[in-house]
């Protein structure tokens, strides 16, 4: 498998729009969805099938083993990669993740200390320890406990990134656009039909006192199966990386990108080491809390934990039903392992999603999709044979329409070892 990995600049606005199930109201997404970005590229390749450019629009050719195949490549959401650094807007060259849902910053001033907010910092470990030595936990902002403010956290839901050991959050801003109907006949304004629609933004202010300005930029990732494959699509990209709409209203204007693509750089580090470091954690946030007396069991004896923090939406099932937890019996069946798993904790939320299926011209299926950022924690007494399953897990992800971005996971964020005391 090949990871490559995809650069959107946005040359006017975008409306990645969705619908809910039920409503009128069209929303737009502070990112661009896996499944809107594999249409956009599919289309685009289906426009220029006469040319057989790069290969990629032959009927059987390289086509139908990118998107119909039964190894098809994947193609991971686009999330906003602007924030502010040192008062100064810029677009970073880094990974952009999603926070854990176990995240928690002040209620009043949240946010990483890089925005001048009171701090990020993570439950998951703390709530578990105090679970198991029958103790609650009720987090606080020590910030606030100390300027004798309102000490309540509450759950901080943002993209970030990681430079130089400091946190920023990610996100898109948008507006609306005011739109009046055109009459077909006399190629005039309709009466009585004004609309508007909303849409990202296409620039931002990078400095105020400059007045500097510049195109907004989203991350994202193609996972190709085949190398010769990759190969033939990097240089698609290349060579029509100006030609591509995403999301709606592309007719009236909007939509206009430019997609770059460099080979994915591999990860700093392993799941093994990232494993390790999190147990390690574990195990010293363990020995904190023994002040508390006995805990109702040995939890950490032989065994070594791990997380799964989804970095997507995926759409889940079990038994043919629906559901928005990672089961021990899931993960051994997604990964193929036949070993001890046992699953402690789940955080995790729901959403129902549907969408637009340009191809056939319908609305996709309404699904019940569990919402990015859920965590869950697992042990095992068998680590060695996880790690090389978790590795696949990782790339290829979990549950259905993975080809369209759904399910995408990461072991053991790093996030999880930010604690109260060093808020970040």
């Amino acid at each position: 498998m090949t990871r490559l990995e995809l650069t959107i600049t946005a040359l006017s606005s975008l409306a990645p729009g969705r619908q809910k199930p039920g409503g009128s109201v069209s929303e737009v997404e502070n990112y661009i969805s896996g499944s809107v970005l594999r249409g956009a590229i599919a289309s685009q390749i289906l426009q220029l099938s006469g040319q057989h450019s790069a290969n990629l629009a032959e009927d059987g050719g390289n086509f139908q083993t990118l998107f119909l195949g039964e190894n098809p490549a994947i193609f991971g959401n686009a999330y906003p990669a602007v924030t502010k650094i040192d008062n100064k807007s810029i677009a970073v060259n880094h990974q952009i993740k999603v926070l854990p849902a176990t995240a928690v910053s002040s209620k009043t001033n949240p946010g990483f200390t890089s925005s001048r907010g009171h701090g990020v910092f993570d439950t998951l470990i703390d709530a578990f320890c105090a679970a198991a030595y029958n103790q609650p936990y009720d987090p606080s902002d020590p910030k606030a406990i100390a300027q004798g403010t309102n000490p309540q956290v509450e759950t901080y839901n943002s993209f970030y990134s990681k430079v130089k050991d400091k946190y920023y959050s990610h996100d898109a801003t948008s507006r609306f656009l005011t739109r009046v109907g055109i009459n077909r006949r006399r190629a005039t304004a309709e009466e009585e039909i004004l609309y508007s629609v909303q849409v990202l933004n296409e620039s931002f202010l990078k400095n105020t006192k400059t007045d500097e300005w510049d195109n907004v930029v989203f991350r994202s990732f193609v996972v190709v199966p085949d190398e010769t494959l990759a190969e033939a699509f990097q240089r698609f990209i290349e060579r029509n990386s100006y030609n591509f709409r995403i999301g709606g209203s592309a007719s009236r204007g909007l939509g206009k990108v430019k997609i770059a693509v460099n080979e994915g750089q591999s990860l700093a580090k392993s799941i093994k080491s990232r494993i390790e470091e999190f147990n390690k954690a574990l195990k010293t946030r363990w020995g904190l809390w023994s002040v508390f007396g006995q805990s109702q069991g040995d939890l950490l004896a032989d065994r070594t934990y791990f997380t799964l923090d989804l970095q997507s939406d995926a759409i889940l099932s079990e038994n043919w039903q629906l559901t928005t937890v990672v089961s021990a019996a899931m993960l051994k069946d997604f990964a193929k392992v036949d070993s001890l798993l046992f699953m402690h904790v789940a955080y995790s939320s729901y959403e129902y999603r549907s969408g637009w299926n340009s191809a056939w011209g319908l609305m996709k299926d309404v699904e019940l999709v569990t919402n990015k950022g859920s965590v869950y924690l697992f042990s095992t007494t068998e680590p060695e044979k996880w790690y090389a399953a978790l590795e696949i897990i990782e790339a290829k992800g979990i549950g259905d329409r993975t080809c369209e971005g759904f399910g995408q996971v990461e072991i053991c964020n790093e996030f999880h070892q930010v604690f109260r005391e060093d808020a970040k």
